[in-house]
């Protein structure tokens, strides 16, 4: 369905996301013509550092029906993601949640279903897929010119901050937990590359923090179309880290780094000879600020208008979570 392009957007949420998606809509051209926030002053000090200081708004559908309101940036905590989407689409908006979207599948279920009510479009921020690294690794993959994938591993953590086990992603009733945290990306980012997963394994544990949730997630899936992934997403990373690694008949792909604190972001491809041994080795370095968000918004923003997309969509999303309730489950 085409839908009218979007003129203005409104931000709830003026925590670092809700920052990083308002000022990628200023990039854009897209006038910010409202916040909502629990914290007035956050979301006065985001009023007060955008161009054009938006109106602050004390919940949603009053965000939702100011003028020009097209388009709601959902960027609260897990535990407020989905109902905050639910009225951004009652109140006749289309919506990007950023992820995971929900804190479990039942609460996306629930978005679904308000999204089939408005008819209006619905994407999940997995901003990850949107990194230009990534988004040559996965032509390079489905290409087919390094013959298809047969095993994958991905790797992301930090290692959190003082306090950290007083924080809302310390609380289970918030969603939080490493696994809904960093892990929902890295599940993605196997189904962005390699389509359709099951769960196969999972551990959970708290190694390190005073919490009721874990601080590492270790998943493995396997891919329906072939091949495997083993996942790790940590909180005692202690050095930032992101890598995957891609496994394909020919070559391994190597994506190491987001930019920032995780280190210059790089694709490394090792290709193989025919006559095996050593691989010829190359590197792309991506020496730029992180332009994933706006990137994603420039996705959505073209999805609404009709044009095709990359982006995380709601069965994305939900698929994601399907494979979180089952590495929960005792």
């Amino acid at each position: 369905m085409t839908h009218a392009p979007v003129t203005g957007a409104v931000v709830i949420g003026c925590g670092l996301v809700g920052q990083k998606r308002a000022v990628a809509l200023e990039e854009l051209s897209v006038p910010v013509v409202g916040l909502v926030d629990t914290d007035d002053a956050r979301a006065a000090e985001l009023a007060a550092a955008l161009r054009d200081a938006p109106p602050i708004f004390t919940d949603v559908s009053s965000a939702c029906a100011a003028d020009g309101a097209e388009l709601a940036i959902v960027a609260t905590t897990h535990d407020g993601l989905a109902g905050s989407a639910i009225a951004a689409l009652d109140a006749g908006c289309h919506v990007l949640i950023e992820k995971p979207g929900a804190c479990d599948h039942v609460q996306l279920t629930e978005v679904t279903e308000a999204a089939r009510r408005s008819e209006r479009v619905v994407r999940i921020g997995y901003n990850h897929r949107f990194h230009p690294a990534v988004l040559e690794a996965r032509r390079l993959v489905t290409s087919g010119s390094f013959g298809p994938l047969m095993s994958l591993r991905a790797r992301y953590g930090h290692g959190g901050r003082l306090g950290y086990e007083s924080e809302w992603r310390a609380d289970a009733s918030r969603g939080g937990g490493e696994l809904l945290d960093q892990g929902s990306h890295l599940v993605d980012l196997v189904r962005f590359f390699a389509g359709d997963v099951e769960l196969e394994f999972a551990e959970l544990r708290t190694d390190f923090w005073d919490m009721e949730v874990e601080d590492n997630a270790y998943l493995a899936l396997r891919i329906r179309d072939g091949g495997f992934a083993w996942l790790h997403a940590s909180w005692t990373e202690w050095k930032n880290l992101f890598a995957v690694e891609i496994a394909m008949r020919d070559a391994r792909l190597d994506v190491i780094g987001l930019g920032g604190s995780y280190g210059p972001e790089r694709l490394v491809v090792h290709a193989m000879r025919p006559e095996l041994g050593p691989p010829d080795t190359t590197e792309q370095v991506y020496d730029c600020p992180d332009r994933s968000w706006a990137a994603e918004l420039e996705d959505v923003l073209g999805e609404i208008a009709g044009r095709p997309s990359l982006g995380a969509r709601l069965d994305d999303g939900l698929a994601v979570l399907t494979v979180v309730d089952q590495a929960r489950r005792p």
